[in-house]
């Protein structure tokens, strides 16, 4: 299976310019925190040149009151300044954590958007527990980069700049040793980070397989406690967090070498600095305010040069999911609406339907037809049942309809317009669905309903609850409407289950009706009402029905049959019977048992 993870690495931060169009949005607040960085940075510099005027003019020998009042406004500079570094800081701090915060929220939204708009291609190379990982691992690292690191860094970035462009302007000979020993720290620091960011990219992927497995499983307990399978599931899922574990180990090993040897080649830089300038004062070149200042300096370089080489190390462990996040939204889904769609307008009654010579395969099984040849003409407000073995392409049909997929040949029309020419959202508006395993929602009775159309009444969601005989059971409820239903309805059996999603597409109205053995899970006497209530609702729109019990799709217009894809047979049951094809020996079947 090809996992988003598999895709092609990227080797440095530049990864992370993907979050720049998220960014754009917000360019005064960017600028703002940016000149409130600045304005920390320059307080921070500032400290120790007014601790050399401290040393150099406060402490030389005059009267005790003199001295006193000299000391006394130098220490209130000094408070000045650190009373300004500390409200700069602040506002900076308040700044970017909003923007992080901002960007991260806007970035989850649009990857959980995108997603929502991939085709079902999509969903058979991808595991749903991988992009949970994105959305929530994924993101968080990058919340802590745009959050915190990366303010750090730039923060950090001014002030060694802003350190070493002093001493070289105070000192420049003890300088250009120093940077031939920065050169010494930055080189393998590198080299050090790039085995970092590989192993971070592993470590977030290994990370991804452990949800991937938990959220399978979880969504499928009833499955793994009936087969006795809770102690082989723990240890799959062991298994796959100690593979994580490992990698996360090599990753925190690799880490761990590069902040040993940052600092110390920091603790280097600041000995090699304090001995250069003790040498110059013994030798009367600087007095003791300058040493003092460059001490200062050069711890302040030599901190941000340490800083800078964490936040490299958050900066590439970003990166990764960066990366991850960026492929994602670059996934583009093969079915789109046209840029220039066709408005095609609503019938009174039911649609027209026409499949005309389609033909189709699975992207996962290029080599086997789902439809071959496949030629269909439903007249508006037609009921057309479809029934065939399994496999025989039944659900494709529906698939196509709804254009989850696109046929490889023929088209397909509706209303006079092919379907491709239409605005995707418009031609899923025009159509209904009832599923053969219903999705219920983790909300109430009336909101599951109404989610065929958000914009109904209570009353309206009511009466479409009533015409699939699903009232009666949400009065019982608890809190009747209101009633919570669980995930996934677990709160309902799966006749109510099945009527809840009828009422739902009753309540939509839609000119096409799908029936995907929409009574399949109901007993005999709920199937009898259901039933009576679906061709109620059946008589004013075109139907499609998908059925493998043949006794509930006797009285269609009009059953198709399929087989391997094919159409095969088409005509009323009797006609079918007395033909003695597929469809007879089905009906033998069923009928005789």
């Amino acid at each position: 299976m090809t996992t988003v993870s598999d895709r092609p690495q990227g080797r440095s931060p530049r990864s992370l310019s993907g979050l720049v169009p998220f960014m754009r949005p917000y360019r005064l607040q960017i600028g703002l925190a940016l000149l409130f960085l600045v304005l920390a940075a320059a307080a921070t510099l500032a400290f120790p040149l007014a601790l050399r005027l401290l040393i150099d003019n406060g402490l030389v020998p005059a009267g005790r009151g003199e001295q006193a009042l000299a000391l006394r406004g130098h220490f209130a500079v000094l408070f000045g300044v650190a009373v300004a570094l500390g409200l700069f800081s602040a506002v900076r701090f308040y700044l970017v954590s909003w923007i992080g915060e901002r960007i991260t929220a806007d970035l989850r939204n649009a990857v959980y958007a995108h997603v929502l708009r991939q085709s079902p291609q999509f969903f058979e190379t991808t595991q749903t527990g991988e992009v949970l990982s994105r959305l929530t691992t994924d993101t968080t690292l990058v919340q802590t980069v745009v959050g915190s690191s990366l303010s750090m860094g730039l923060r950090n970035a001014v002030m060694g700049l802003g350190a070493l462009g002093m001493l070289v302007w105070s000192h420049p000979y003890v300088m250009v040793q120093v940077l031939a020993v920065v050169l010494f720290v930055v080189l393998p620091a590198m080299w050090f980070g790039r085995r970092v960011r590989r192993l971070s990219r592993a470590s977030q992927d290994r990370v991804a397989d452990s949800s991937s497995i938990a959220a399978e499983v979880l969504n499928a307990i009833p499955t793994v406690q009936s087969h006795a399978a809770e102690a082989r599931e723990s240890q799959r899922f062991d298994r796959s967090t100690q593979f994580a574990f490992e990698t996360a180990v090599r990753r925190t090993r690799a880490r761990a070498a590069l902040v040993a040897f940052v600092i110390i080649a920091n603790a280097a830089l600041i000995l090699w600095g304090l001995y250069q300038g003790t040498q110059a004062v013994l030798a009367g070149q600087l007095t003791p305010g300058q040493l003092g200042q460059a001490v200062f300096y050069v711890i302040i370089f030599a901190g941000a040069v340490a800083v800078l080489g964490e936040v490299y190390g958050d900066l590439l462990r970003a990166a990764g999911a960066s990366e991850r996040l960026m492929e994602l939204l670059a996934s583009e889904s093969p079915v789109q609406s046209p840029a220039k769609p066709v408005a095609a307008p609503l019938p009174k009654g039911g649609s027209a339907l026409a499949f005309e010579g389609v033909g189709f395969h699975y992207p996962s099984r290029p080599a086997q037809a789902a439809l071959e040849d496949f030629s269909l003409a439903v007249t508006p407000g037609q009921t057309v049942a479809l029934v065939g073995p399994s496999g025989a392409g039944k659900t494709t049909v529906f698939g196509l309809l709804l254009r989850f997929y696109d046929p490889q040949r023929g088209r397909i029309v509706l209303d006079g317009t092919p379907i491709d020419a239409m605005d995707l959202h418009a031609l899923r508006e025009r159509i209904g669905i009832v599923p053969q395993e219903p999705v219920i929602f983790s909300s109430s009775a009336l909101e599951n309903i109404r989610y065929g159309r958000p914009d109904a009444s209570d009353e309206e969601v009511k009466a479409a609850a009533r015409a699939a005989f699903a009232d009666e059971f949400i009065q019982r409820l608890p809190e009747g409407y209101d009633s919570f239903l669980g995930e996934r309805g677990v709160r309902l059996s799966g006749g109510q289950r099945q009527r809840i999603a009828i009422a739902r597409a009753m309540l939509k109205n839609p000119p096409l009706l799908l029936l995907d053995e929409a009574t399949s899970a109901l007993d005999a006497q709920s199937e009898r009402v259901v039933q009576a209530a679906l061709e109620a609702a059946m008589r004013d729109r075109t139907t499609l029905v998908i059925a493998h019990r043949l006794a509930t799709v006797q009285r269609a217009d009009r059953i198709v049959v399929l087989d391997h894809g094919r159409l095969v047979e088409q005509g009323t049951h009797a006609e079918l019977v007395a033909r003695g094809g597929v469809y007879a020996g089905l009906a033998a079947l069923q009928f005789t048992a």
